[in-house]
């Protein structure tokens, strides 16, 4: 009887796993798709006419749950100015929200996260960041300039960090914007093998 109820637990606990895993997955498919309709969208799509009609969707790296990892999360005091560079030659004012430390593949790394002077003024992105980041994949598997990742506002010490999520500027697919440049301090000196890859050409 004892051995039964063992079995029995070990069936739940798997089942339960297997749908958290699932949930999971399903999550990250649905961010996908999301970005492949807005592509699609002449409204907000960086592509060309042509270039959206012969459009049939971004290359993702395989979805690896190790990539979705929670970051201490220490916030900064008000006013921490940072003016972004662009690709334009231009400067972006953001505030250095927070920084993000976490664990990935028993390495420690730090990463700064941004709040964006004119997209919080919008109420629909007031509790808006973004975190811009460099890997040792940019130029190869992914774009060679970095790539984002949107946030929100967490409300305790520790913030959810997804690179399944992650995806590349407009300036990957079209010339003419204006595009954050990762700044050397969020370089992270792995490849991250996941989130949107490098545009096919």
């Amino acid at each position: 009887m004892k051995a039964f109820l063992l079995f029995t637990c070990s069936l739940f606990l798997i089942s339960l796993r297997l749908f958290a895993q699932n949930e999971y997955e399903k999550s990250i498919l649905e961010f996908q798709h999301e970005l492949n309709e807005e592509f699609k969208n002449p409204e907000e799509s960086p592509l060309t006419a042509q270039e959206r009609k012969a459009f049939e969707g971004h290359h993702f790296f395989p979805i690896d749950q190790k990539y979705h990892v929670t970051a201490k999360f220490e916030k900064l005091p008000p006013a921490s100015l940072f003016q972004m560079k662009t690709t334009a030659n231009s400067i972006k004012d953001y505030d250095i929200y927070g920084i993000a430390t976490f664990t990935l593949d028993g390495k420690e790394y730090q990463l700064n996260i941004y709040q964006s002077h004119q997209l919080r003024t919008q109420e629909k992105y007031i509790d808006y960041l973004f975190l811009p980041f460099t890997d040792q994949s940019n130029g190869a598997e992914t774009y060679g300039g970095g790539r984002y990742m949107d946030l929100r506002i967490p409300t305790g010490t520790t913030i959810e960090l997804d690179f399944n999520k992650a995806y590349n500027p407009f300036c990957a697919y079209a010339t003419g914007y204006a595009c954050p440049i990762p700044p050397k301090e969020n370089d992270i000196s792995v490849a991250i093998n996941a989130g949107v890859m490098k545009p096919a050409k």
